[in-house]
């Protein structure tokens, strides 16, 4: 586990459940990512990168980690050359996919009435 993502845990009141849902899924492309893994199943980082639309390798790579510390995402490296390493959900990671999915359906939402102007703040 991340050091940040047991710090939210140790210093969590009831209040703030959702903050540990929060540092853990949060971040550049985690819900992107997770909702790939569960869709193919396993793939490889250049698979995701291209599904992904090429985010920088960096920033991919870190987010990965991440997944992988906090025990969402497996990652297998297979000793051949060249190197293949794989990406898949764990139990715990699978168990994230109807919060993943309920955030997509209100993102969606979400955007589409701001592109309406409805909920928008007012300018001004």
């Amino acid at each position: 586990m991340r050091e940040k993502t047991e710090r939210v845990i140790r210093e969590w009141t009831e209040s703030c459940d959702a903050e540990v849902s929060i540092a853990v899924l949060g971040g550049a492309w985690k819900p992107s990512i997770l909702s790939l893994l569960a869709e193919h199943g396993v793939l490889r980082f250049g698979e995701l990168g291209r599904l992904l639309d090429n985010p920088t390798a960096r920033v991919l790579t870190r987010q990965l980690r991440e997944l992988e510390q906090d025990g969402l995402v497996v990652r297998t490296v297979y000793q051949q050359v060249p190197p293949k390493v794989e990406y898949r959900l764990s139990e715990l990671g699978e168990s994230a996919g109807p919060l993943v999915e309920a955030l997509t359906r209100w993102g969606g939402q979400y955007a589409a009435q701001q592109r309406a102007g409805v909920g928008a703040a007012p300018s001004g």
